[in-house]
Order: C-alpha cells, then sequence, then structure tokens
C-alpha cells in the first residue's frame, strides 16, 4: 500500500536569526523541495507553509510561516518534513523510491519468489535493492535493466533476472 504521506528531508539546524531552517533533502535533488508550497511535520499531520526556499549547496534552506526567530526553528531542529504524494506528478511510469518497500520480487522466467524489498541504497552509478528472502537473509542487486526487467507498483511486484553468481543458487 502506497503511503500518503513521504519523507523528503530533515531539518538539520537552524539558519541566522529569523527562523531560517536548514534541510538535508532525502530527493533525487535539492531543487525538487523548492516547488512545494506546503510540507507537512509529525507523519504528515502537521501542515506547514511554505514562505520561502532556496539552496545552498547541496542543503535547503527553508522560511516557514510562524517560524520567525533562532528559538522558533531550534524546536523545529530534527524533525522529518513530509510531503502529500497528491502535490507531485510522477512522469509515466515513474514511482517514489518509498513505495518500493514491501515490493515482491519473483523470477522474470519462472514466477518463483525470491522475497520482497526491504531497503534501497543510491550508490551513485545505480540503486542497489536491498531484497529480504524467505530464511531472513538479505541480497543485494543493482537496479540495471540486465536485472530489474519489470516493476509493477500497482501489482506490489518486481521481475527480475540475476547475472550469474548473483545469488548463491543461481545457475
Amino acid at each position: 500500500m502506497k503511503k500518503q504521506f513521504l519523507e523528503t528531508g530533515k531539518i538539520v539546524t537552524t539558519h541566522g536569526i529569523k527562523g531560517e531552517l536548514k534541510v538535508m533533502p532525502w530527493c533525487d535533488t535539492p531543487e525538487f523541495l523548492l516547488d512545494f508550497d506546503t510540507l507537512y511535520l509529525q507523519k504528515g499531520q502537521k501542515p506547514i507553509e511554505i514562505e520561502n526556499a532556496r539552496i545552498q549547496k547541496n542543503m535547503v534552506l527553508l522560511k516557514i510561516r510562524g517560524c520567525d526567530t533562532v528559538e522558533d526553528a531550534v524546536k523545529l531542529r530534527g524533525q522529518v518534513l513530509y510531503l502529500n504524494r497528491d502535490d507531485v506528478e510522477l512522469e509515466e511510469g515513474g514511482f517514489f523510491m518509498q513505495d518500493l518497500i514491501g515490493v515482491e520480487v519473483l523470477d522474470a522466467d519462472d514466477g518463483r519468489r525470491y522475497g520482497e524489498i526491504c531497503d534501497v541504497t543510491e550508490t551513485g552509478a545505480n540503486d542497489v535493492y536491498h531484497i529480504r528472502f524467505e530464511d531472513g537473509c538479505v541480497k543485494l542487486i543493482p537496479a540495471i535493466k540486465d536485472v530489474v526487467k519489470e516493476i509493477d507498483i500497482e501489482e506490489n511486484r518486481m521481475l527480475i533476472r540475476p547475472l550469474r553468481g548473483l545469488f548463491d543458487d543461481a545457475d
């Protein structure tokens, strides 16, 4: 099941004396966060209105309504920011990395179930999907076209064709 509110960054510290917040973005690029008028705290329960947002190096500086002093900003330090899925328009076939968690992983050729995705690591060259097998062990696969043949978030499944030697029991 897709989550309505998705983690998108963390308030790491304050910036200046007028209540600005420095946010570490958890999205593909910091620029992504500049497009939102509203973000959320408390797992989506508390909306906050964004007055201004800009990028400083790889961080986002946010000014939110009602946070006008450094003392106000300090109270928000360490909190996770969420976005509402309905506020984002994805490309056709696009999905959020968080949507992959819990997706069932099946063999593209014989339908055998490997397990489900329990984590995703971004390495720079390509993402790496962590698959938790039935016995509890976790194995990693590269998110490349040679391995990942199909991802269907609506059906909660991923079809893969493991490279030779990727899994211990591979042919």
